[in-house]
């Protein structure tokens, strides 16, 4: 009958991989919940708010922040309990997806300003259309 080996740094191996593994697999969950490129550029509408509209909801990143911040919780408590050899490239790897979160959510927010503000700027082009109307007759 085989012995249940509970050695410390055997158990800490283990967990260490399996810490390493839960990183990576949030990473790989956040990249996933990522808009596509072609999602983001070919957009199908009738106008200028129809575009701005699918757009903005191609530019929705999902779970794609959750996933990144498990990621980096689970990186931290690992990096702070020296249990990753070599977490360089989780390291690299979540600074990267920060970045492009951060573009993409800087993109929806401007997409989302202009969607707000194009209605109200085409009405007052529209007012002022007829008031120059008005001045000509």
């Amino acid at each position: 009958m085989s012995q249940t080996s509970f050695d410390d740094e055997e158990l800490f191996g283990e967990a260490a991989s399996e810490m390493r593994e839960t990183v990576e697999s949030a990473l790989a969950d956040a990249r996933a919940a990522l808009p596509t490129a072609d999602a983001v550029w070919e957009v199908e509408a009738d106008n200028t708010l129809g575009v701005l509209n699918s757009l903005k909801g191609a530019l929705d990143t999902g779970d794609a922040a959750a996933q990144l911040r498990e990621a980096k919780k689970q990186f931290v408590i690992g990096q702070r309990a020296d249990a990753f050899e070599d977490a360089d490239d989780l390291e690299a790897e979540i600074a990267e997806l920060e970045e492009l979160l951060g573009d993409i959510e800087e993109a929806h927010e401007s997409v989302s300003g202009l969607a707000s503000t194009l209605p109200g700027l085409r009405g007052a082009l529209e007012d002022a259309g007829e008031e120059s109307d008005e001045d000509e007759e």
